[in-house]
């Protein structure tokens, strides 16, 4: 497994609702984005807006399923991909994952 897929996978398994292993698919998508060229800063930085999209959400929303698949963030990829995002909202967005963010059992 190259390094780009190894970290995309990794950025997404340390993600909160997230499972505890990749599956085939997710590594074929991690590939996929990789043969596109795609920067991993994108990447990473939709992975972390996503996440925090969904921590955020008011407190009497409906509970969401867990996430299931790597695709679920390829919107918010598509969305940075076109549009990159200031690199100080990333920073912030990453400071806000970090405080949803819990050792895994």
């Amino acid at each position: 497994m190259d390094l780009f897929v190894a970290q995309v996978i990794r950025a997404y398994l340390d993600l909160p609702d997230t499972p505890t292993r990749a599956r085939t698919a997710d590594r074929v998508l991690a590939r996929s984005l990789s043969a596109q060229n795609l920067p991993l800063e994108i990447v990473r930085a939709a992975l972390a807006v996503a996440s925090v999209r969904r921590l955020c959400r008011p407190k009497d929303a409906p509970v969401l399923q867990p996430i299931r698949s790597l695709h679920y963030f390829l919107p918010v990829i598509d969305e940075l991909r076109s549009s990159p995002p200031d690199p100080a909202y990333v920073r912030h967005v990453l400071a806000r994952l970090a405080d949803f963010r819990q050792p895994r059992p």
